[in-house]
């Protein structure tokens, strides 16, 4: 009875001023827009963008208010608001609720004692607790993509919570919705360390170019280059004018620029998710002849976890999208992430596979190069991390950090390929050919071609990664701006394990690495593979079979071959092989050339 009593003496008003603002991406300044809530509905525009209040009343107003269960205050009368866009292009938003001011002899009650549900399309996000970041409140209620024409309904409860006890009689919390939302979203701007150098082709030579306008176009499938030289020509270069061709004999790694991206994976008949027919495929998407994977450009601050799905009749809704696990580095939200052109080379390519189970050599990147094979995946692990060393040959600094390419890194690029962005939509191919071209160079020489998706067993060179069409087919995106031995080639091992088994891997038992620079999968099935669930962006269970590209029955691993292997060529199969092939094995393989394991680098 006593404590019954206590919490009575607890009481609170609480009012919710809705104060909106809208901030577009491109404005200079911010543009306030504050409304007295009187019972009619408040329409803020900002260009064909709508934030819609449908009040009943002068907001959210709780006087005396107790202590609540979460069903009682989930019960409460909300406040109700949409979210409009009357565009046909979609756009990024993120709601906050902000403190408002309040008077200055009122104490305003601490976030720990208060509690919301955000009801969002009928779907609620249930009892949540207030969250406050740093000095200045930051508290995002939701965020997302909102499609063209589409409309977001919200519904807000804000509560005392009775889990929490404390001394809050006579406090007080205003607070205010604060919209962000972007105009149409472009990939973020590709970040260039201290001795990279941003490049484009012309005139048959990779040239300096303005890193600040004009390097890239993904609407076009011009993916970012950029490029390291030798320590003895850096300076040279660095300072040289825009224009200056950089001669491949100086060029030591060469890389290209991933966007932060979200998906999603169309389905034309509702059953089967081979993404949609859209303007770049003649036919319905199949299984062999798979049609385009949407894909949409965000910012750092969204990372959409929806469904990665959608039926295309229906169209995409705001949880179809995913932002993909790459994406993540650790702890951090990543723009991109830079990816090696082609498959490593060494410091000295002429030796025996190309480098052999070594870290003494240094790793290079360029084309026309034998790759490095034959070296188990702990050695590869370590070269990579060799870039990141003080004094490195490359000219980075300690703000990158380079790395053996996981599973997941993998998968984002396999994925804007075929996207818009990428080969898929590349209008000089059609049918088959939008498929990735595969290298069946004999000798492992890195961007070669054979110059057609019908492959047979002609092995060589048949055509370089500069020919036009015939070469640059081998790229991710059909031309010379994209990721080259992704199809064929060596098989690529990835840092991708199963249930951290070290095998023949080098690496010491349990395998202690920090999780940030591997995949871990649980199952050995792709379909469970991520803690018994679909590992959605990783190219796996997704994209199974795509292309009619191998794997081994959705196996991703077992106790004896722990490993993930991509994009190289299996046996007398070449038929079967290419961006979306996946297999598990240790290292090794003694003469089979299927098995001369290779590896990729990052660079974030």
């Amino acid at each position: 009875m006593e404590e019954t009593n206590n919490r009575k003496k607890k009481v609170i008003t609480i009012v919710i001023s809705i104060i909106i603002i809208l901030v577009l991406a491109l404005a200079i300044s911010y543009a306030y827009f504050s409304t007295q809530l009187s019972g009619i509905d408040q329409i803020v525009k900002v260009g064909e963008l709508e934030l819609v209040l449908n009040e009943t009343s002068e907001g959210i107003s709780l006087e005396n208010a107790i202590g609540l269960s979460d069903s009682d205050g989930m019960a409460l009368s909300p406040s109700t608001f949409e979210l409009r866009n009357n565009r046909n292009k979609a756009v990024d938003y993120i709601i906050y609720l902000d403190d408002n001011t309040i008077g200055e002899s009122d104490t305003r009650i601490d976030d720990k004692y208060l509690k919301y549900n955000l009801n969002k399309n009928n779907i609620d996000s249930g009892a949540t607790l207030l969250t406050t970041t740093g000095t200045n409140p930051n508290r995002v209620l939701d965020s997302g993509t909102i499609e063209g024409h589409g409309t977001n309904k919200y519904s807000l409860n804000l509560w005392i919570t009775d889990e929490v006890d404390g001394n809050y009689s006579g406090q007080v919390f205003s607070g205010k919705l604060r919209v962000e939302v972007s105009q149409e979203k472009g990939p973020n701007a590709p970040e260039l360390d201290g001795g990279m150098i941003a490049v484009k082709y012309e005139n048959n030579n990779w040239i300096k170019t303005d890193s600040g306008h004009g390097w890239y176009d993904y609407d076009n499938g011009e993916w970012a280059n950029a490029v390291t030289v030798s320590s003895t020509t850096r300076d040279t270069y660095l300072s040289a004018d825009v224009g200056t061709v950089i001669s491949m004999d100086d060029i030591e790694t060469m890389w290209v620029w991933i966007p932060r991206y979200s998906y999603s994976i169309g389905s034309e008949d509702g059953t089967h998710y081979y993404g949609k027919q859209g303007d770049y495929l003649d036919s319905t998407p199949t299984q062999v002849l798979p049609g385009e994977i949407d894909v949409k450009f965000v910012s750092t601050n969204i990372k959409d976890r929806g469904t990665a799905k959608y039926v295309v009749s229906e169209g995409i809704r705001s949880n179809s999208w995913y932002t993909p696990d790459a994406f993540t580095f650790g702890d951090e939200e990543l723009s991109g992430i830079w990816v090696g052109k082609f498959e490593t080379s060494s410091s000295n390519p002429s030796v025996s596979n190309g480098g052999g189970n070594t870290t003494e050599l240094d790793p290079i990147i360029k084309p026309n190069v034998t790759s490095w094979r034959m070296i188990n995946v702990s050695n590869a692990f370590n070269v990579s991390l060799k870039m990141n060393d003080d004094g490195n040959r490359y000219g980075f600094t300690n703000n990158v950090d380079t790395h053996m390419m996981k599973n997941s890194e993998w998968g984002v690029v396999a994925y804007l390929s075929q996207s818009k962005y990428g080969k898929l939509g590349n209008t000089d191919y059609s049918g088959a050919n939008k498929e990735v071209y595969q290298n069946k160079s004999d000798e492992f020489i890195t961007g070669c071609s054979y110059g057609s998706s019908i492959t047979g067993t002609d092995y060589g060179c048949q055509y370089t990664y500069d020919i036009d069409i015939n070469g640059t087919g081998a790229s991710t995106t059909g031309n010379i701006y994209g990721i080259y031995d992704m199809s064929g080639g060596a098989w690529e091992y990835v840092m991708g394990n199963y249930n951290d088994i070290v095998a023949n891997s080098g690496f010491s038992e349990p395998l202690t690495l920090d999780n940030k620079y591997y995949n871990k999968y649980t199952n050995i099935n792709a379909s469970s593979a991520c803690n018994g669930n679909e590992c959605l962006s990783h190219g796996l269970s997704e994209t199974s079979r795509w292309y009619n590209d191998y794997n081994n029955n959705n196996v991703i691993g077992s106790s004896n071959a722990p490993w993930i292997i991509r994009g190289g060529y299996y046996g007398d199969q070449e038929t079967i092989d290419g961006v979306f092939l996946f297999m598990y094995n240790d290292i090794g393989g003694g003469g089979k050339k299927h098995a001369q394991g290779t590896f990729r680098l990052v660079l974030t």
